[in-house]
């Protein structure tokens, strides 16, 4: 993991930290070529000019990635907010096939 990405998590509770690391497995389990950075203070994933965000709060991650808004019915027992990132409670079960199936299509367009 980046090392900016790694302190900038340490910010936060360890249940966090863990949902972060469950997701970011995800992203890379589609795409092991994406490019990991930060982007205004925020944990990004990149290929090309297409990306995934994840944004860590204290009880939830909003993950941003382009195909959530057009897949929504995906994710009807989730919260997704009006800019169309879901939020990834802590005491919610991860939707992994989903979150599968938007982050191939939003990094790799399959």
């Amino acid at each position: 993991m980046n090392d900016m990405i790694s302190q900038k998590l340490s910010t936060y509770p360890a249940s966090v930290k863990d949902l972060f690391i469950q997701i970011r497995f995800l992203i890379y389990e589609v795409d092991d070529k994406v490019e990991e950075k930060l982007w205004a203070k925020l944990p990004s994933y990149y290929r090309g000019d297409k990306f995934i965000r994840l944004i860590p709060f204290k009880n939830h991650i909003n993950i941003e990635a382009s195909s959530i808004k057009n897949h929504r019915e995906l994710f009807t027992e989730y919260e997704i907010t009006p800019k169309g990132m879901l939020k990834a409670f802590l005491n919610q079960d991860l939707p992994v096939d989903e979150l599968k199936k938007v982050f191939s299509l939003t990094i790799l367009n399959i």
